[in-house]
């Protein structure tokens, strides 16, 4: 296949290492280099959507397949940005750091009746997945942030250090990382992010969002402010 990726170097490493080197791969960092791109590929794996939704227009004329990273948005939620149903078959997938180079292609559907384009697609990437339902989170990123998130409130209340939590974890859970270093692995932006959105999209207080972790956002915020000249 030839597959056409939308992110940063990472990224496209990921796909590399997730559906191996019997596809052709193209790669740029920014929507406006894809859009020319896009009629010379047969499947799309966007990283970037869930940063620039309104991106999604792109899509709009494309007939060949796209997975969107749906993480803080749900495919629903794009296409209603975008005003307009997209001729491309769409599928959500789970696109955030460390997630994508699983035994499981975790996604979800904008039209039940794509299920069987889903697997014919994941055939041919060599991949096994599991379709989860359209809704902000997806299913791993909001169990795992929730933890990372949970994590920062013991940390706040002083109960044990980052690197005892981290332990915790990983000899009481057999997670591959503690929450610390998953919440670093994945970015703090990111996490932040997906709470924030999952909050919204809920309002359940079990995603309301330790100040502790909002101070570390901003923090990273602030040290990636642009200098001004």
């Amino acid at each position: 296949m030839n597959i056409l990726v939308i992110g940063d170097r990472t990224n496209l490493q990921e796909c590399h290492q997730k559906f191996g080197e019997a596809h052709q791969y193209a790669w740029v960092e920014e929507h406006r280099d894809a859009e020319k791109l896009l009629p010379g590929n047969d499947l799309v794996f966007d990283f970037l959507i869930d940063q620039r939704p309104h991106q999604f227009e792109i899509y709009c004329e494309h007939p060949a397949a796209v997975f969107l990273n749906t993480c803080k948005f749900s495919l629903a939620e794009l296409v209603q940005l975008a005003k307009k149903p997209p001729r491309s078959k769409i599928f959500g997938f789970n696109g955030l750091p460390t997630f994508l180079n699983r035994e499981v292609l975790e996604a979800s559907l904008y039209d039940i009746n794509d299920e069987h384009e889903m697997k014919r697609i994941c055939d041919e990437l060599n991949t096994d997945f599991l379709i989860v339902d359209d809704r902000v989170g997806l299913v791993t990123p909001r169990v795992i942030c929730m933890i990372i998130n949970e994590a920062y409130y013991t940390l706040q209340d002083g109960t044990a250090t980052r690197a005892d939590i981290d332990a915790a974890m990983i000899l009481g859970t057999n997670y591959p990382y503690g929450p610390f270093e998953w919440g670093q692995r994945i970015g703090v932006k990111h996490v932040y992010e997906l709470i924030e959105a999952l909050y919204g999209d809920t309002h359940d207080p079990r995603y309301k969002i330790c100040p502790l972790l909002k101070k570390e956002y901003l923090k990273t915020k602030a040290m990636n402010f642009p200098e001004i000249t």
